[in-house]
């Protein structure tokens, strides 16, 4: 299927649902040089739920799963989260910093939030992504690298290895890059 992506001057995906997220700041003067891709579900393991909204808004009730108790009161966001069922939802205009990658370094440089965009795809280390998550990340960051002057993707494992693992080793590397790149 082939989907059409566009980013505007304001840093939105056209015709995309955006519900905002107040974990933002600006950002320094710094390009957009890098995509980080990263995985995610609420409760650990399930998929399909309100826990990441609500994570990324700063409504996550501590008591509705025993793991929120740990995490209700963390101030993160990402710019995009990518749904099992291919659907996007953006929590932060790419032209805002959001508080994805924490501690960081690439190619040398710390702080990468400054200059990236944080890609949230529905899963967990251990469990396969879908078809549908592949082609909506593919046409994104295609999008993406029309709009800004990205030169790097690599995963949150990359980015902090002491500190994260995912997007985790059932990720297809191979197949997402091959995708950006068709013979």
């Amino acid at each position: 299927m082939v989907r059409m992506m566009r980013i505007d001057a304001q840093g939105f995906l056209v015709g995309g649902e955006y519900i905002p997220s107040p974990n933002c700041d600006d950002r320094p003067d710094a390009a957009i040089e890098l995509l980080v891709i990263h995985n995610i579900s609420l409760p650990p393991g399930e998929f399909g739920g309100d826990g990441v909204r609500q994570l990324f808004t700063n409504t996550l009730d501590a008591n509705a799963h025993p793991y929120y108790r740990d995490i209700a009161d963390l101030k993160v966001s990402a710019h995009f989260f990518v749904r099992r069922d291919g659907r996007i939802i953006q929590f932060v205009s790419c032209l805002k910093r959001a508080w994805h990658a924490g501690e960081s370094c690439w190619q040398g440089r710390s702080r990468c939030n400054d200059f990236s965009i944080g890609i949230e795809l529905e899963g967990s280390d251990d469990a396969l992504f879908t078809d549908a998550q592949y082609d909506a990340l593919c046409h994104l960051t295609i999008a993406l690298r029309a709009t800004y002057p990205i030169c790097g993707i690599a995963g949150h494992s990359d980015i902090a290895p002491q500190r994260k693992t995912d997007p985790g080793c059932c990720f297809e590397w191979t197949r997402y890059l091959a995708a950006l790149c068709p013979p």
